[in-house]
């Protein structure tokens, strides 16, 4: 069997997410257009703390796994990236067709930065573990969080895109190391 590159493991990968969010799009509508940016973070910070509660005790008691939490990361983190994006004067309940042009926009803007920092990094992700994906998520929150504190202003660093952007390819990067079992 041949090996998938980089490119073909993260298609796979936000294939499976945007199939669930898709889904979602059918059975709730975009209900998620309520959520403000601090709710979008919530919601993720909410998944990434469970993965760490259940990295560290090893104990998992509700049905959803480690690798569903990354998926709704990464769909949650689309969810920020489209409400950055679309106003209040746009519809709130947008069709299925809007929002697959949007989702699949999103992700190949987060594509093309993962293949230019992988470039860079040389892919120094395929030796991290879990546990940093999930922490790195964390801290990610946390300086959204300080840019909404500071209004959304920043002197020197990147804003909220950024960061959504950095959350969606760390999720990815879990969920191929995942696949591949090595996590």
């Amino acid at each position: 069997m041949t090996k998938m590159s980089t490119t073909e493991q993260y298609d796979l990968a936000v294939a499976q997410c945007r199939e669930i969010f898709l889904k979602k799009t059918v059975d709730y509508g975009t209900s998620w257009r309520v959520l403000r940016t601090i709710s979008v973070v919530d919601q993720i910070s909410i998944k990434a703390k469970r993965i760490r509660t259940i990295q560290e005790t090893g104990v998992q008691k509700v049905k959803d796994d480690i690798p569903s939490e990354f998926k709704g990361i990464l769909n949650y983190a689309v969810v920020g990236l489209m409400q950055l994006e679309l106003t209040a004067n746009d519809a709130e309940d947008l069709d299925a067709q809007t929002i697959q042009q949007l989702y699949n926009r999103i992700i190949a803007d987060a594509k093309t930065l993962m293949g230019n920092k992988n470039h860079d990094y040389g892919e120094a992700w395929r030796d991290m573990s879990q546990e940093s994906f999930t922490d790195l998520i964390l801290s990610k929150l946390l300086r959204i969080k300080k840019i909404l504190n500071n209004k959304g202003e920043t002197l020197i660093s990147e804003g909220i895109d950024a960061n959504y952007y950095d959350i969606i390819n760390y999720a990815v990067f879990a969920l191929i190391l995942i696949a591949e079992g090595r996590h």
